[in-house]
């Protein structure tokens, strides 16, 4: 059943101190939620807590800011158990906390690829098994999983990034089809390049592969709030005309995709050690 008015209810955001996760927050406050981040960056997250209580409209609702590694399935845990604790329930639970890492596969060090994992994939994991069972004894909640349209492309240099939001993807569609029936809802969320800290820290990467940021966390997080009251299952957003043109072509013929992509890379690639 989806979450039609956001008054209330209790709602988790992991990578809760910027970004997407920071400008959902401040839109769910906005709407009278009950508050709870969670984020490593423990300064950030106490900024980020202060922001939203100096803003918040509604002085009886509760912001708490849970320092959390979600790497770690203990500590994820224990953040839910906090929740249950302080607010009695977990009706929203965001997946939003997150890295970006690109480069050659050639060079790309396991120890990267294992980080986009662990952030990426298995933080949203922890979260799922650590809330589920009150969502159950509840009947009703909602997720939201932030994967990417890397989670949807076949992007050249970000390989390790890609499999960490495909994983995201695939997690997500099982897990729909697992909790049929159950009044737990699952949005995933696919956006485009977005302005935000983490895409300011990978912009050598974005300016040699010539991306345009085309979506601020707002944005993005207005439309997620919007597809969580319509229970919408899949939210992509895509501005930009190539990318929502690579979207379409990987759906229709994912082989097609993979020629054109690589094609474009090698090309682009061959102009750069040209000059």
């Amino acid at each position: 059943m989806a979450l039609t008015n956001f008054a209330g209810v209790v709602a988790v955001i992991t990578g809760g101190a910027s970004g997407i996760g920071l400008a959902t927050a401040h839109a769910l406050s906005a709407k009278g939620a009950h508050l709870i981040l969670a984020d490593i960056n423990s300064q950030g997250l106490q900024q980020a807590e202060q922001d939203i209580r100096q803003h918040r409209p509604d002085r009886d609702t509760r912001v708490l800011g849970v320092p959390t590694d979600v790497t770690d399935e203990s500590q994820v845990q224990a953040l839910m158990h906090k929740v249950v604790d302080t607010c009695g329930r977990i009706d929203l639970v965001m997946t939003s906390a997150g890295i970006g890492r690109g480069g050659p596969i050639d060079t790309f060090s396991s120890n990267d690829m294992r980080a986009l994992m662990d952030i990426n994939f298995m933080g949203t994991f922890y979260c799922v098994q650590a809330s589920l069972p009150i969502m159950r004894q509840q009947q009703s909640g909602h997720f939201v999983f932030l994967s990417s349209v890397a989670g949807k492309l076949c992007t050249p240099m970000l390989s390790g990034y890609c499999a960490s939001k495909w994983a995201v993807r695939g997690f997500s569609s099982a897990l729909r089809a697992e909790l049929y029936g159950a009044g737990i809802g699952i949005t995933t969320v696919y956006p485009a390049w977005v302005d935000t800290p983490m895409t300011r820290q990978e912009a050598d990467t974005m300016r040699w592969m010539n991306i345009q940021i085309m979506l601020t966390a707002d944005q993005v997080a207005n439309e997620i709030l919007q597809a969580v009251t319509e229970d919408q299952r899949d939210l992509t957003l895509a501005p930009n005309p190539e990318i929502a043109l690579a979207l379409q072509i990987m759906k229709e013929d994912p082989d097609k995709a993979e020629m054109l992509v690589g094609e474009s890379f090698h090309r682009q690639l061959a102009r750069q050690q040209q000059q």
